[in-house]
């Protein structure tokens, strides 16, 4: 795998990899339903600094786009809060802490690079979380607000599937939050990293499936038909 220079360590260049299909999905051990009344979606880490390393306009990338454009416009249709996790530029060493030792300084200080892709820029009543560690809940205030706003259903896109997305995940299982990783509104480094994350998810923390069928759950439940 090719690497790309940023900063003192580098994050791989990601090659263009096809989105996993519906057939190709672990089996969930857990079969929840997803509900506009008690769910949040969260588009994890979509900066141009992250969003870089992968080849424009090819898959994932094309594909990852879509499915949360598709999911932003469910969730403003059906009253789901979003909510946008981003990591801060020009973090210090005392900042970073052991993130220094195995990605280096992050973000710098390059106009635009710790902005959301101009194609997911989030909308005027979206939320923003300054955001610290793999983990969406570690620092921010995504717990209390879903406690605020009364939910406890987590819908998981952006990127990376199996750090940021998939750790996310399982803090939402360790606090009885039920967590949604969607297939194809995550991406990753490669394919095999892509897969690990959902299958870990589906058997270990969360339920996994595509953004269609996440559609068609939550107009579903909306309309009160199953």
């Amino acid at each position: 795998m090719r690497t790309a220079e940023r900063n003192d360590v580098a994050i791989p260049a990601i090659s263009p990899y096809p989105m996993l299909g519906e057939e190709e999905l672990p089996t969930n051990r857990v079969e929840w339903t997803p509900d506009p009344r008690r769910a949040l979606l969260l588009v994890h880490d979509m900066q141009n600094y992250f969003v870089s390393a992968f080849t424009q306009g090819a898959s994932p990338m094309s594909d990852l786009v879509a499915s949360i454009s598709s999911l932003r416009e469910t969730a403003g249709r059906l009253g789901v809060p979003v909510v946008y996790s981003a990591q801060p530029g020009g973090q210090t060493r005392t900042q970073r802490g052991l993130l220094q030792d195995f990605w280096g300084s992050g973000i710098g200080t390059e106009p635009g690079a710790q902005e959301i892709i101009p194609a997911l820029a989030p909308g005027d009543d979206d939320i923003h979380l300054v955001k610290w560690r793999y983990s969406a809940f570690h620092r921010t205030r995504l717990r209390e607000l879903m406690t605020e706003t009364g939910r406890d259903q987590l819908i998981i896109t952006g990127i990376y599937a199996h750090i940021g997305c998939l750790m996310t995940a399982c803090d939402a299982f360790m606090s009885d939050t039920q967590a949604f990783l969607v297939a194809d509104a995550v991406a990753d480094f490669s394919a095999d990293h892509h897969r690990m994350a959902l299958t870990y998810a589906a058997e270990r923390c969360a339920m996994v499936l595509t953004t269609r069928r996440l559609n068609e759950l939550l107009t579903a439940t909306t309309a009160g038909v199953r």
